[in-house]
């Protein structure tokens, strides 16, 4: 009797350590499908509220999984130039209108990225998704008519993270693009909700190009990101991505 017991611990131990297994592998190609080795994007941002629509173009570079970030404001005018740039754990914000470049420290990641509903670190991606968090397989669901894995991401104690769990969905079809994303506080609270839809080939891969983040229990209120262009593995330095670049870039 005890050697059953024991060897039934033993499997659903197994069978726990391989569903967090497999949930670590769908995240990391989950981030692959985003990014690849290096990606280029060009996109509009609508920041919508109950009386006001703001809108600004932009472009980003990225090279390697969570390291290297880089995205410009080319449009309005008044916001033209403004760049945001990550190289490694370290980030920082450059504004030509003031000629002021900032350093973007832990305790600003949760900070509201150009007014949107975006924070830093969801769109530098201050923390990694694959390194920062556990992850475990919850199960499948439907989502935006595409059938998805959905994973709990809770944080390691010793990550710098802004969420205290992330629950995602990421399509079973092969392609593993990112269709939800729920963002939950230290306290278990949902802050916001990411969804992603307008599946469209761009830069050779099948993509969302329209992405929603809505906080909760703020009606009225909503960032829109919709991508126009993409590229993807293209040869881009690490020189790339300096405070120096970040000024002059366009």
């Amino acid at each position: 009797m005890k050697k059953s017991i024991t060897t039934i611990l033993i499997t659903l131990f197994s069978i726990s350590s391989l569903l967090a297994q497999d949930a670590k592998e769908i995240i990391e190609k989950m981030m692959d499908q985003q990014r690849g080795q290096s990606s280029y994007t060009k996109m509009t941002m609508k920041v919508v509220r109950p009386t006001w629509t703001r809108t600004m173009e932009m472009k980003s570079w990225s090279k390697g999984t969570d390291k290297y970030f880089l995205v410009l404001i080319t449009s309005p005018a008044k916001d033209k130039g403004s760049a945001s740039l990550k190289r490694q754990k370290e980030m920082w914000s450059w504004t030509p209108s003031i000629e002021r470049t900032i350093k973007i420290s832990p305790s600003m990641m949760s900070q509201a990225w150009m007014g949107s509903d975006f924070t830093n670190d969801d769109l530098m991606r201050g923390s990694s998704v694959v390194e920062d968090y556990s992850h475990k397989l919850l199960g499948k669901e439907t989502v935006n008519e595409v059938e998805c894995y959905k994973i709990e991401l809770i944080p390691h104690e010793d990550a710098a993270v802004v969420w205290g769990k992330v629950i995602t969905w990421v399509s079973t079809d092969g392609l593993y693009n990112q269709m939800k994303v729920e963002n939950y506080d230290e306290d278990m609270y949902l802050v916001n909700t990411l969804n992603n839809s307008e599946l469209k080939e761009l830069g050779g891969r099948t993509i969302p190009t329209r992405m929603e983040m809505i906080p909760a229990e703020e009606e009225g209120k909503k960032t829109v990101m919709i991508y126009h262009d993409a590229k993807f593995n293209q040869k881009i330095s690490e020189s790339f991505f300096t405070q120096q670049n970040m000024k002059k870039v366009r």
